[in-house]
């Protein structure tokens, strides 16, 4: 078979396009009418909808949409970032302090110890203390707190080594070894008002000493050279009650103190002494949330407290505040006939943390939490 082409005439041209058009527009008709119709589906759908929502109850409907919201709300600010992954506060000590050395320092390894007790995933524990806080109460005021736990393996491992708070570091504090009376005037006042009350309490109670032997509720403190005694009425947030009732009058006064950390892990209250010949090593204190006072009831000469580097003496009756976050050291190198150096130290809030903050701080760093 051989296929031959037709050739086509003009006329079977103007036939075929004429054919065409016709089946154009008829089709464009028919789409026409459909679209018509969907478009009329498509209006009753949402004026049944529309209907649907009438029907429904106005209250009910504003409250879910409260409700959504509120959940939106909550999935941005409480989901919204997760803490970095950074070494824990413990291993950030140098392999130096392994044996529980650092600086002549000794840790006391006890597992109740913030400080000194090795705990690993601080910082996504502090994470979800906070998170637990804001949803009880607020995210209000929580920004500097969230940011310090956020970044607190870069804060703690980029200090320069005359700072270096070994739990907690909170950033955009003012910073500075020591501070004056006036940073907690109504405290310091209070106490130096009844600094006799406090000398004759502890008098009391150093009579036990007489017979040679560590009084209980007494402790003693590792130190290169000397010894270092304290007597707790605040350890670390937890009332001693036993002392407590030793010392009636000074628990009472603690109670009367306006910025006085009795909360959480960071607060302690207690009697120090320091026999002659007794140098504490060089050490941090866990945070910079705090200022430390010491109020003189016994201060010989010889005796010297240096904080980052700059030499303070106690005086008797006097409160001198400091950041022990600071690298810090004190020593009492008077003779043996000279007797202890004594102070009540107290630890209270410093001045730039915020009263929304000291209570959500409170709530983190909870005793036992």
């Amino acid at each position: 078979m051989v296929w031959v082409p037709v050739r086509t005439t003009r006329t079977d041209h103007l036939a075929l396009l004429y054919t065409s058009k016709n089946s154009v527009t008829k089709m464009s008709l028919e789409w026409l009418m459909d679209w018509s119709w969907s478009l009329d589906g498509l209006r009753d759908f949402i004026a049944t909808g529309i209907q649907s929502f009438r029907d429904c109850d106005t209250t009910a409907l504003t409250a879910v949409a409260g409700l959504l919201v509120l959940f939106v709300w909550y999935c941005y600010h409480v989901g919204r970032e997760q803490p970095r992954t950074y070494v824990t506060v413990n291993s950030l000590r140098q392999s130096s302090d392994a044996n529980g050395l650092q600086n002549g320092y000794a840790y006391c390894h006890s597992p109740e110890c913030v400080r000194c007790t090795r705990n690993d995933g601080l910082n996504q524990k502090l994470y979800h203390n906070l998170q637990e806080y804001a949803k009880r109460y607020s995210w209000s005021g929580m920004g500097r707190i969230h940011k310090g736990i956020r970044e607190q393996g870069r804060y703690l491992n980029s200090r320069p080594s005359i700072q270096k708070p070994e739990v907690f570091f909170l950033p955009d504090l003012p910073t500075m070894p020591y501070f004056s009376r006036d940073a907690q005037k109504h405290d310091v006042e209070l106490l130096e008002r009844n600094f006799q009350t406090i000398l004759c309490e502890f008098e009391t109670l150093y009579k036990a000493f007489s017979n040679g032997s560590l009084p209980q509720g007494w402790k003693m403190n590792s130190t290169p050279s000397g010894e270092w005694f304290t007597f707790y009425l605040v350890n670390q947030g937890t009332c001693v009650p036993k002392n407590c009732r030793k010392c009636p009058r000074t628990y009472r006064l603690l109670g009367s103190l306006r910025t006085c950390i009795g909360n959480n892990v960071f607060g302690n209250a207690c009697i120090s002494v320091l026999t002659p010949g007794t140098v504490i090593g060089e050490h941090y204190g866990p945070t910079n949330i705090r200022i430390r006072c010491h109020l003189g009831l016994k201060t010989p000469s010889n005796c010297e407290l240096v904080v980052g580097g700059e030499p303070q003496c106690w005086a008797e009756g006097r409160c001198l505040l400091f950041d022990d976050s600071f690298l810090h050291t004190a020593f009492h190198e008077g003779p043996p006939d000279e007797g202890p150096r004594v102070i009540f130290m107290v630890d209270l809030w410093h001045p730039n943390v915020a009263a929304a903050e000291r209570q959500a701080l409170d709530f983190i760093f909870a005793p036992g939490r």
